[in-house]
């Protein structure tokens, strides 16, 4: 069978499908319709964050059988239109943890002892020793939002840090087993108690701008927030004003509601924004992890379509 592997999907994964016998086509930067054209004759699509299998393209691809993201979200595939049409839909729900986790604190770190500004001055010979006083994390209260796999890694990883932590997630009354230290509370509980507040949930219509002007404004002004999961969670237009206005002290973001975000937008001119262009699963370790699971999930489902 034939498969289109988009985004730069690692050789090891593209390896082990050619290994298993199937003809194995390389493409970046496709887009309807040359992404359409791309897919004609094609059973099996890999495909990472960039790109958009929509509606129109599920449509036009009558050959299709699965679509793999090579990463934790799916909001770059309509799961819908592709489920109407008999395309298998999968992703590597477990590929990006520690990669994501990490960078939560590389994030939080960086924002409290001010790692680029520093940097940067220095650079520019300015020795700015008492310009940048940070804070420590130890000893403050991590509110986690979305208590899976990635946010159960950061939690292990603030333990670490000596920070004590409450979380919400939906499906969880109680903590999960091994994190018995860890406070579930409700959604506000944990906006109200928190010094440092990180999400980790999916980009869907229930969590799209959940954190927006209500939710800035039961959080405390001291605290700060940490976003690696997906842009459009946060109200960036309510995010601007509350550290503006200083209803929130300061923000680290890995993600923007639009990728990539323009060098005008507004948070970008904020000295209390710590930005970094959606780097959370940018590690070796975790892109090889991500494409082996994708090589697997797509050759699992290619060798059912094999014995129809």
């Amino acid at each position: 069978m034939k498969v289109l592997a988009c985004d730069g999907i690692d050789p090891a994964a593209v390896k082990r499908i050619r290994d298993a016998g199937h003809e194995v086509v390389e493409a970046k930067g496709l887009a309807a319709p040359d992404l359409i054209i791309a897919l004609k004759g094609v059973h099996g699509l890999m495909v990472r964050s960039a790109t958009k299998v929509t509606a129109e393209v599920l449509a036009a691809t009558p050959d299709l059988r699965v679509v793999v993201r090579a990463g934790t979200g799916l909001d770059n595939v309509d799961r819908a239109a592709a489920e109407a049409r008999g395309v298998v839909v999968r992703n590597t729900p477990n590929a990006n943890s520690v990669s994501v986790a990490e960078i939560t604190f590389a994030l939080l770190l960086g924002l409290e002892r001010h790692v680029a500004s520093a940097g940067s001055d220095l650079r520019a010979g300015r020795w700015e020793k008492t310009k940048y006083q940070g804070r420590e994390v130890c000893g403050r209260m991590l509110g986690i939002v979305g208590f899976g796999r990635i946010g159960r890694e950061v939690a292990t990883r603030a333990r670490a840090f000596g920070m004590n932590v409450i979380a919400f997630d939906p499906l969880l009354k109680s903590p999960p087993a091994g994190f018995d230290w860890v406070k579930i509370a409700d959604y506000d509980t944990v906006l109200r108690e928190c010094d440092v507040l990180t999400l980790h949930v999916p980009l869907t219509d229930s969590t799209k701008h959940s954190l927006s002007t209500r939710e800035f404004g039961l959080m405390k002004p001291d605290a700060v927030l940490v976003n690696a999961s997906r842009g459009g969670v946060v109200d960036e237009a309510a995010l601007h004003a509350a550290l503006t206005t200083g209803k929130l002290r300061a923000a680290a973001t890995d993600v923007f509601e639009k990728e990539p975000a323009p060098a005008d937008h507004p948070l970008l001119s904020l000295p209390n924004l710590l930005a970094m262009p959606h780097l959370g699963a940018s590690t070796s370790e975790a892109q090889k992890r991500a494409g082996l699971d994708a090589a697997d999930a797509l050759l699992e489902v290619l060798a059912g379509a094999q014995t129809i």
